[in-house]
């Protein structure tokens, strides 16, 4: 009788402490990550652009995943729709999250086309079309890096991550460990291309999850400022 007594709490004991043992391995990997990278400072806000709803969206005070469809948003539903499924659906509940998409004036019709095809009957609440002329999208486009450039129609299948201060998030290293053993050229990463599903999945992903991160330490209190490269920006200009 003792001995099954004496069974029942070594296995209650491990049940205990097994996962608390879990959570002390993984405190330190959540307290000492690395902030994702400011590539760019001083992004253009939309504030002259009027958007499809009520509200006016600006990009300031908010995280934001910011992209361009141009003239045919219709024509560019891959590249909505791998956003909608792979990134806006996993992060629509996080506080001040939104995906905003810059279309020209005159594509009205047209985007509430795409939204049909990529919503269904799904909560888009987070999602903002804003429409503005061709040269205030090409300003927006400028004033943030790229290795691309807008294509004819103003569109590209690329995003962008802009963090609440206006500031764009990235890369300043994208090399893989096997890359960076061979002393490969230094890799930036600007924006995320959404054609590239495993770009998506697993890079934008991953960086917007380390980027909530750092705004929920900021908020308790526990984020380093001192963790961040002072020479971010000096890199980025090189």
């Amino acid at each position: 009788m003792n001995y099954k007594k004496a069974g029942r709490y070594l296995i209650l004991g491990v049940l205990f402490f097994l996962p608390v043992t879990f959570l002390l391995f993984l405190y330190p990997a959540t307290h000492n990550y690395t902030p994702l990278d400011i590539v760019n400072q001083s992004v253009l806000d939309i504030k002259q652009f009027k958007s499809d709803s009520e509200v006016e969206i600006i990009l300031k005070d908010h995280i934001t995943v910011l992209g361009f469809l141009g003239n045919n948003p219709v024509e560019n539903n891959i590249t909505a729709s791998n956003l909608k499924e792979l990134v806006y659906d996993k992060f629509k509940g996080f506080k001040k999250f939104q995906v905003v998409i810059l279309v020209p004036n005159g594509t009205e019709a047209a985007v509430e086309k795409l939204k049909a095809e990529i919503s269904g009957y799904e909560d888009l609440r987070f999602w903002h079309f804003v429409f503005g002329t061709p040269d205030a999208i090409k300003n927006v486009f400028n004033s943030l890096e790229s290795n691309n450039n807008l294509d004819a129609n103003l569109a590209t299948s690329q995003v962008f991550i802009i963090d609440k201060d206006l500031n764009q998030r990235g890369r300043l290293d994208d090399r893989e460990d096997n890359e960076k053993a061979k002393n490969k050229p230094v890799r930036k990463l600007f924006a995320y291309d959404c054609i590239e599903v495993a770009e998506i999945k697993n890079k934008m992903s991953d960086d917007l999850r380390i980027l909530f991160t750092e705004y929920r330490q900021i908020r308790k209190g526990e984020f380093d400022s001192s963790s961040r490269r002072a020479s971010d920006l000096k890199e980025t200009s090189n």
